[in-house]
């Protein structure tokens, strides 16, 4: 059956470069730690989850201007470099931006679409595809701001990698509700109430997450829970008013912050070529010839076995298990 894996690229390869050792290198010295461990993880989430297409979507700019207008705090802490014209430069660590160019290069030898759209983040890129596929979807992340793109009905689901990937957590509409007790199309007013200090988004004072999520299950929405704070017979106490009232500014900005874009123009799977298929030709021969200059060698093999479409996908994990089992284990 076919389905589609939306990856938020820059939080597996940040998970690969914190995750493998960096005495992974090229005989240069050049780590190449991320690119392998990228791979590994791609092999394996679509054999484990059965993907059919993938895109791997990008941050063309990972702090829009637009959003920073917005909320000036926005993902400030993790800015190295203001920028007036164009994306501002994030902190990123040295070795792990030399492998940047490499993993783009990697993953278009490997056929897998890249997408990234002017002024938005991956996350704008997931919440498009996620939004409007006509696929069962699995989106692939680190980051719990996607959780509300969990549709059951739609059959979205994230493959939630925070714990690792000997831990990936499967969330669903329940899992959602289990954790913090508001629903997936909640989860963004509940996340704008709660604040997130990761990336800079300050929330409402005094307001935390069993206070976020009793409000919201009374009023169903922020934009119901703030008619109520208008209404005198609306039911709120007058510190939860007061709280309310002192956020008033944020609160009306926050929820476009906050809310990934789910309208952009993207390509569509068959445009971007999305759809997976074995590695074949020039850009097969690219690979292996990569594999052996930069000592990418079984992480190559596992992606193009992956891709390949192995007799049955026990044995891809099996290889995952004997030839490179403690990368996977630090990931």
């Amino acid at each position: 059956m076919p389905r589609l894996m939306l990856l938020d690229t820059a939080s597996l390869y940040f998970r690969a470069f914190y995750g493998v050792p960096d005495s992974i290198r090229r005989s240069d010295g050049t780590p190449v730690n991320a690119v392998r461990g990228l791979m590994d993880m791609i092999a394996r989430l679509t054999t484990d989850y059965e993907a059919t297409h993938v895109v791997a979507c990008w941050d063309n700019d990972w702090r829009p201007k637009w959003r920073v207008e917005l909320i000036p705090s926005y993902k400030a802490h993790r800015v190295a470099e203001i920028v007036p014209v164009g994306p501002d430069v994030e902190i990123v660590p040295d070795p792990l931006e030399a492998q940047i160019p490499l993993i783009r290069h990697v993953l278009d030898l490997a056929g897998i679409a890249v997408v990234g759209i002017d002024d938005h983040e991956a996350d704008d890129v997931v919440g498009t595809y996620a939004s409007q596929a006509q696929l069962p979807t699995d989106v692939v992340t680190g980051d719990r701001d996607l959780f509300q793109l969990v549709d059951d009905d739609r059959d979205v689901r994230v493959i939630y990698t925070a714990r690792g990937m000997k831990n990936l957590e499967v969330v669903t509409d329940v899992v959602v509700v289990g954790k913090y007790r508001v629903l997936p199309q909640q989860y963004a007013d509940y996340a704008t109430l709660r604040g997130d200090s990761s990336d800079g988004l300050p929330g409402v004072a005094g307001i935390g997450e069993k206070t976020a999520a009793s409000l919201l299950a009374e009023h169903g929405s922020l934009e119901g829970l703030l008619e109520a704070a208008e209404d005198p017979d609306g039911g709120l106490s007058s510190s939860v008013r007061a709280k309310l009232s002192a956020a008033a500014g944020y609160l009306k900005v926050a929820p476009a912050v906050v809310n990934v874009v789910r309208d952009l123009q993207v390509p569509t799977l068959e445009e971007a070529g999305a759809q997976l298929r074995p590695v074949t030709g020039e850009a097969r021969a690219e690979l292996e010839r990569l594999a052996n200059e930069w000592n990418l060698g079984g992480s190559v093999k596992r992606l193009l076995a992956a891709l390949g479409h192995p007799t049955t996908p026990s044995q891809l994990i099996d290889s995952f298990r004997t030839a490179w089992a403690w990368v996977i284990a630090s990931l």
